[in-house]
């Protein structure tokens, strides 16, 4: 068995896995133009920090996995994304939940790639599956119409889908409807794993298989957020993250702490600590064709 020990250097880390996809913070700014000009990205690279039961848990964000694989010189492929016209076959609000969770992070990653006409498709998809769902509400009309004008301003669109995504999240738990909001950060996460096992397939490095690998507590938490659900649909989605659980199980992680260095003139402390992580090819494989098996049941749903 060949075994990989990745080991990256804590503020590569931090970068990694500070994202924000249905929750954000602060507002962007913008000028009196019929476009905006958005340029605080930063707002879409935050943790997603969701309340449960009284129990925080951190969720990565699709757009943060987005940025790492078009950074690791992955080419734009519109063959790996969730057909945009699919909208109509979703007939449960599980389907409808799971996928617009999906969709979203499609949105995000063809925006990312400035594919504007792929990205109005997804726009469509988003809103028809919002409104199917009785939620058009969570999605702020004005934002919406933002997103439109600034579809060709990569910038504008990651800061604006973070926004959408927030008011949404809490527009659902406002309403009492945190399964649907679960579902859809779930969808989202699913499909951010189906970037990154789809990337390194096609071009290895060590960023995207730390990527895949530490999402062991994301996992965790999606597992734990779905797991008070009795929805027989939601129960079998459990089961089968349980699964994949399992293997995620065998990957270790290691830290490694080095003194931190300050420099006074500058007043910044740089951390120098590493993580270091153990995982094999054949867990990465296993991983894969997991992911690949959720993902395909979800998107492959259709019935009422």
């Amino acid at each position: 068995m060949k075994i990989y020990k990745t080991v990256l250097n804590k503020n590569v880390l931090a970068l990694s896995i500070a994202v924000a996809f249905l929750t954000s913070c602060g507002d962007p700014k913008k000028d009196d133009t019929n476009k905006d000009e958005l340029v605080d990205t930063v707002d879409t690279v935050k943790t997603s920090v969701v309340n449960v039961g009284g129990e925080l848990f951190s969720v990565p964000s699709p757009i943060q996995t987005a940025l790492l694989i078009q950074k690791s010189g992955i080419v734009y492929d519109k063959a790996i994304l969730h057909s945009s016209n699919k909208v109509n076959t979703f007939s449960t609000d599980y389907a409808k939940s799971i996928n617009l969770g999906i969709y979203g992070a499609d949105l995000g990653y063809v925006s990312l790639y400035n594919q504007t006409q792929d990205a109005l498709g997804y726009l469509a998809s988003v809103k028809q599956l919002a409104d199917k769902l009785g939620i058009s509400a969570a999605f702020d009309a004005s934002t919406m119409e933002r997103i439109k004008n600034n579809v060709t301003n990569k910038d504008s669109m990651m800061v604006l889908v973070g926004i959408a995504y927030r008011g949404s999240d809490a527009y659902l738990k406002n309403n009492q409807r945190s399964n649907v909001s679960s579902l859809i950060l779930t969808g989202g996460w699913i499909e951010s794993m189906h970037f990154s096992v789809t990337a390194y397939k096609s071009k290895p490095t060590e960023g995207v298989r730390f990527r895949i690998a530490e999402q062991k507590q994301a996992l965790g938490s999606l597992i734990k957020i779905l797991g008070s659900s009795t929805e027989p649909e939601v129960v079998a989605l459990t089961a089968q993250l349980s699964d994949l659980s399992k293997i995620y199980d065998g990957i270790q992680f290691k830290y490694n702490f080095v003194e931190p260095v300050t420099d006074t003139a500058k007043k910044m402390t740089y951390i120098n600590s590493t993580t270091e992580v153990i995982v094999s090819d054949e867990q990465i494989a296993l991983i894969t064709e997991k992911i690949k098996e959720i993902r395909n049941k979800i998107i492959n749903t259709s019935q009422s």
